[in-house]
């Protein structure tokens, strides 16, 4: 055998007499001993948490604070009428579940059938022709046009009348 060959074998042979041999753990004994001496012998319990009552937010239905308020003109307030009200045997639509304010027209379509607005909100994209009613005070869909969706909504005028208020959805631009 070359001496070439016994250098690595010397090298791996120091590695493994510097791993083995009696190792000197004294010190290190003495400190743990020292440290469960001077640990106190019992963990303190987890504290218990005490439970809060329940908040329920029950301002959801009412008018968004960020929305523009409208201003009443008592003055020139109109009155309704004793032949206009909503009908109460009506079976409801769905979306009739939810405020019209956060509803936006997204698009129209047309087939065979006729021509659908595209309403984004209450969770998805809906498909309505006229005649569909939206919103939470009888609004049934007027008209359908490229730009916007007419509504007209049946609302209490406030002296046991019902009173027909025309509202507008317009189109949103790059939705």
């Amino acid at each position: 055998m070359t001496p070439m060959r016994f250098i690595p074998m010397i090298g791996v042979l120091i590695v493994l007499a510097g791993c083995g041999g009696d190792t000197d753990f004294r010190d290190l004994d003495a400190y743990m001993n020292e440290m469960r001496l001077r640990a106190p012998g019992k963990i303190e319990p987890t504290p218990t948490f005490r439970s809060y009552p329940t908040f329920t937010y029950s301002a959801a239905n009412l008018r968004s604070p960020f929305s523009r308020q409208v201003k009443v003109d008592l003055a020139g307030q109109k009155h309704g009428s004793r032949n206009v009200k909503p009908d109460p045997n009506r079976v409801k639509q769905y979306l009739e579940g939810f405020n019209i304010e956060q509803f936006e027209m997204v698009g129209t379509i047309s087939n065979a059938a006729g021509s659908f607005a595209l309403l984004r909100g209450a969770g998805g994209v809906h498909r309505l022709k006229v005649g569909d009613y939206l919103g939470r005070n009888d609004g049934r869909i007027v008209a359908i046009s490229g730009s916007q969706v007419d509504v007209v909504e049946i609302v209490p005028d406030g002296e046991g009348a019902w009173l027909e208020r025309p509202r507008t959805i317009p189109l949103k631009e790059h939705s």
